[in-house]
């Protein structure tokens, strides 16, 4: 497959799951830029007008959708995706209305979560 060039914006307060998506994401040969949680995030002023989210959805300070919700308040529109370790009846739905392409169950394994981000890339 062509390589999609690009940058991976993950958003994981588990510092286990930020490095191994990291690694993961490097040998596919992804661009990744990591934070522990949404208001880091938030704070960095100097965000890519071209990149790929991937956001927990369980966070201390704001859950993913709060995050994405903000950050399209602030007229940033990175394509994204969330993830998390239990699927609440009803996260799908409301993680799509609030702007996520799709919503992925951890463990990551099957590589749908690659197959979403080079499909974000592509249309970004």
């Amino acid at each position: 497959m062509a390589m999609i060039p690009g940058l991976v914006i993950v958003v994981d307060d588990d510092e286990a799951v930020r490095q191994s998506l990291k690694f993961a994401l490097e040998l596919e040969g992804l661009s990744v830029r990591l934070y522990e949680n949404g208001d880091h995030l938030l704070a960095d002023g100097d965000l890519p007008s071209r990149a790929c989210l991937v956001v927990d959805y369980q966070m201390p300070t704001m859950d993913g959708i709060d995050l994405v919700r903000r950050l399209r308040g602030r007229d940033v529109n990175l394509p994204a995706i969330l993830i998390t370790a239990k699927a609440a009846p009803g996260l799908g739905e409301r993680a799509l209305r609030s702007g996520f392409r799709q919503v992925l169950e951890k463990p990551l394994e099957d590589g749908s979560l690659l197959e979403g981000i080079r499909g974000a890339l592509t249309m970004a």
